[in-house]
């Protein structure tokens, strides 16, 4: 029967003399708990003709039964960032685990292409959405498919409540101020990210907040908003140490590829990463420790954000309540701070 097309469960059922709807409530595992699929004899030999036959049960035909696509749809501002990479993967992994498919689309942090991608996705009836590219207002999530369709949030938060799974950001950058006051710097600087996205605003609160209770209060002139990339790092880092009379002696990057941007200024003005200034980023991607200067980063646990928020997301699917989860970060310190080298600091 290999060559004769796909096998049916009709094709099942003329085979054994059953009719078809016996064969699909056994194969199928539909029951009412009233009445059984069928006998133990007559289930044994319709599974064992559809092991024997290859058959394959049809997703959309089961989807259709179930009212459930098992599939997931995740939204990162761009995959091709080792972050939101990351926590696709802990995402992909989580929704494979459970059966479940996932698919991701990339928005740009742009509010009208985040509504459009939101749109198409809730088109393809999945059963819930990872979205990764919140902005602190929530503005894009005031969609009317969103309020029947569950959702988590992953990385981000907003400002209006949505349950997320995320890095406590606030903790990382109080780690990194308590790091770089322990170091003796007083002047310092904030490479903040962008103002929309709760990472750059928390993880720079919280550096902020650190110093202000050491009594050292940062300027505005001090905190440099930019683009998560090298190009914006590098741009912010040239601001505020192209400044001869007091420049800060050391700086914080909100995620490690403004870090990276951060530390290509420092080269071009003549600085020593570790010794004339100090620079620390944020989530230990795998390759800030294999720079020609280590660095100092705190991480974060970027694949078990994805994994979790899948889990999450899957309880809401059930019907229970969840609750937002904020996962712990530590401060790996490499050279690039000039401090103790290799352990996390908690």
């Amino acid at each position: 029967m290999a060559g004769e097309g796909p096998v049916t469960l009709q094709g099942i059922a003329e085979q054994l003399g059953l009719h078809v709807s016996t064969v699909s409530r056994v194969l199928n595992g539909r029951q009412d708990g009233h009445t059984r699929a069928a006998s133990g004899d007559t289930a044994r030999r319709i599974r064992n003709l559809a092991n024997e036959l290859g058959y394959q049960p049809n997703p959309l035909a089961t989807g259709l039964r179930t009212r459930r696509s098992n599939l997931i749809g995740v939204l990162v501002p761009r995959l091709s960032e080792i972050v939101m990479a990351t926590i696709y993967e802990g995402a992909e992994e989580a929704a494979a685990a459970h059966g479940l498919s996932a698919f991701v689309t990339n928005t740009h942090d742009d509010p009208a292409l985040q509504r459009e991608r939101i749109t198409m996705v809730l088109a393809r009836r999945v059963d819930g959405l990872v979205i990764g590219d919140a902005h602190l207002d929530g503005a894009a999530l005031d969609l009317p498919g969103l309020r029947t369709t569950p959702f988590v949030l992953v990385n981000r938060r907003t400002s209006v409540g949505h349950t997320s799974v995320t890095c406590d950001d606030r903790l990382g950058g109080r780690l990194v101020a308590e790091h770089l006051l322990a170091l003796g710097h007083r002047s310092v600087g904030v490479i903040a990210g962008e103002p929309f996205a709760s990472t750059g605003a928390d993880r720079t609160e919280g550096f902020v907040e650190r110093y202000r209770e050491a009594g050292l209060r940062l300027p505005t002139s001090r905190v440099v908003h930019s683009a998560f990339d090298t190009a914006g790092g590098r741009r912010a880092a040239h601001n505020l140490l192209a400044v001869h009379e007091d420049r800060p002696t050391a700086l914080f990057a909100v995620n490690d590829f403004a870090a990276i941007g951060a530390a290509g200024a420092a080269r071009d003005l003549g600085l020593r990463l570790g010794r004339d200034v100090a620079l620390a980023g944020f989530n230990d991607t795998p390759l800030v420790a294999e720079l020609p200067v280590p660095l100092t980063s705190v991480h974060s646990p970027m694949a078990e954000q994805g994994r979790r928020a899948v889990n999450l997301l899957l309880r809401r699917i059930a019907g229970e309540e969840i609750r937002s989860e904020i996962l712990t970060p530590h401060l790996m310190a490499r050279e690039s701070t000039g401090g103790p080298v290799g352990a996390p600091l908690l």
